[in-house]
């Protein structure tokens, strides 16, 4: 388990669950290694801001993370942490290596901004 202050998906099973029962979901995947650590720590203070959104972390060295290893947005990635981005879902954007707090802010406001869901509901 990694020792974040993050809500832990533990299973493909817990994946599957938190991805279907909540509209947009972040998850990290990685290790307690240097360039993971940062990434957690601004999912951590991004957390309350953005209440619209559910913040986990997902160990990379489990056997159960194959559901973000593997997924095709992944293919081809070099460094962790994975960084997934699920809306409804489905995987809507996937990031690796290290993140700067610019970098998750803006990735977030443009897949899971409240304004958005506004007018996808108002259609």
């Amino acid at each position: 388990m990694l020792y974040t202050n993050l809500k832990h998906i533990e299973s493909a099973s817990d994946h599957q669950k938190v991805i279907s029962e909540n509209n947009n979901v972040m998850v990290c995947c990685g290790r307690m290694g240097p360039m993971c650590i940062p990434v957690y720590g601004i999912m951590e203070e991004l957390e309350e801001e953005y209440s619209h959104v559910k913040f986990y972390d997902m160990e990379f060295d489990n056997p159960e993370s194959h559901v973000i290893r593997n997924a095709p947005e992944c293919r081809g990635f070099m460094g962790l942490p994975y960084v997934v981005y699920y809306k409804d879902g489905k995987i809507v954007k996937a990031t690796s290596s290290i993140q700067s707090m610019e970098q998750v802010r803006q990735i977030l406001d443009q897949e899971f901004s409240v304004l958005k869901q506004v007018k996808n509901y108002a259609s």
